[in-house]
């Protein structure tokens, strides 16, 4: 009965019927999310979840992209004219070098060649990369396109361990300071005389060097350059006949006083040429401008059986100022006949005329010499001032080639590091095998860019 009911149990008894309509919202509310984490987690495994007929159907899941490896400690990105890549002992850097020249050669006194007068070219273009696999092992790929034609330069691989280096390729031989000197780190556009002339040139082989105190040490062994090893390289009726080979050695000490370095070197060769018929040999030289092909004083092409040549080098560092000097002899055998001897030389005396700039000295040759204060820091980079004297002897009682004496300055300005502007003047006496004797003048300038 309604009037035996108190006003608690009526408020008690419609506080109940709120409260289950209440807690029926909540529970349905909450089975609503139990299914949307039953198909999440069910998505997670690639199972199908179970889903009531009007249930919405489950997102498709997408595998995510394997996410790259984190990046080990000391992995990083360096600047040294070209990207360099490191991580840990491992490294990869990109070469490249661009040479352009323009130059002027007087004519000798009744010449018409047409070698003389102006002329340009792209001296050098050169693409390729070094680097190292481990510690120990590395490696160094270039190719150059010169003269019309694209020639491997270095192509070599390298092994290290404490004072002892190997290298395994396509390489310079130990043959003369000048010659080991880059083109790009040189005074002048083009090196001695004799370097070319002696045909001085990279060669496959084997070579070690061996550091100890003030002292380097150097040898290899040496077939001949990839030209000539190739399979076309005696026509096309031809074949890979080339059987050449030498041995070469340098030896070098150092030692510092103070401000000063000092460097004394020598080298010994000897190389087997084994083609003398099919293949006779000319020893000559341009008149220090490589795009004029014309050789003013040479031999006669004559066949050699064997070349057994020796240097002295002699050079320093005081501060801005350097100087260099080079003696070269070379005797080439001929089978039953005299065997004829040059000799070639040059001294070299080099001066920074902006403050704080210096020759830079390492592994027994003159490296890159960066600006103290380079335009982008603010200043104008370095200017060095070059002076040469340079002498090649090509006359023998045997064989006449000429002989030349030639005095050549250089004025290089690095406004940044990596490039350069050569400048070159020479004033070159001659006297040919045919006892002609007479005078010109070269100029030539050079952009070089190398990385």
């Amino acid at each position: 009965m309604l009037c035996c009911a108190s006003p608690s149990a009526a408020w008690a008894q419609a506080l109940s019927a709120e409260e289950a309509q209440a807690l029926r919202d909540e529970v349905a509310s909450m089975k609503a999310r139990l299914e949307s984490l039953e198909r999440r987690l069910a998505a997670s495994e690639g199972a199908s979840p179970k889903q009531p007929a009007d249930a919405a159907p489950a997102p498709v899941a997408v595998a995510a992209a394997p996410s790259p490896a984190p990046a080990k400690d000391g992995d990083r990105i360096q600047w040294r004219g070209s990207p360099q890549f490191v991580s840990g002992d491992r490294r990869f850097k990109v070469k490249g070098r661009l040479q352009v020249d323009a130059g002027y050669v007087s004519p000798p006194p009744g010449s018409k060649d047409r070698a003389f007068g102006f002329s340009n070219e792209f001296r050098r273009i050169r693409l390729g990369g070094e680097g190292n696999l481990d510690s120990r092992f590395g490696y160094k790929l270039e190719l150059e396109l010169s003269d019309n034609s694209v020639d491997l330069v270095d192509a070599f691989v390298t092994y290290e361990s404490g004072p002892l280096a190997l290298a395994l390729g396509n390489q310079n031989q130990f043959q003369s300071l000048d010659e080991l000197v880059g083109d790009t780190t040189g005074s002048f556009m083009e090196r001695a005389a004799f370097t070319d002339a002696f045909n001085f040139e990279r060669r496959l082989g084997l070579a070690a060097s061996y550091r100890k105190g003030d002292w380097l040490m150097q040898a290899g062994i040496f077939s001949d350059d990839p030209g000539s090893l190739a399979n076309d390289s005696d026509g096309p009726a031809g074949g890979d006949e080339n059987d050449s080979f030498g041995v070469d050695g340098r030896l070098v000490h150092v030692r510092r006083f103070g401000r000063t370095l000092l460097h004394l070197g020598a080298s010994a060769h000897w190389r087997a040429l084994n083609r003398t018929a099919e293949r006779p040999t000319r020893y000559g030289q341009r008149p220090y401008l490589h795009s004029s092909n014309t050789r003013v004083i040479s031999t006669p092409a004559f066949a050699v059986t064997n070349e057994l040549h020796y240097g002295a080098e002699f050079a320093g560092i005081h501060d801005r100022w350097h100087f260099a000097a080079e003696a070269h002899w070379l005797r080439a055998s001929r089978a039953g006949l005299a065997d004829p001897s040059f000799f070639g030389g040059y001294v070299e005396l080099g001066y920074f005329l902006t403050r704080g700039d210096s020759r830079v000295y390492k592994n027994g040759i003159f490296d890159r010499a960066p600006p103290k204060s380079s335009i982008t820091d603010g200043g104008i980079g370095s200017i060095q001032l070059n002076l040469r004297y340079d002498y090649l002897d090509l006359n023998d009682d045997i064989i006449r080639g000429g002989n030349q004496n030639a005095l050549l300055l250089g004025l290089i300005w690095t406004p940044v590091n990596y490039l350069r502007l050569n400048m070159n003047y020479g004033h070159i006496r001659y006297q040919t095998a045919d006892l002609d004797e007479f005078g010109i003048n070269v100029a030539g300038l050079r952009m070089e860019l190398d990385f």
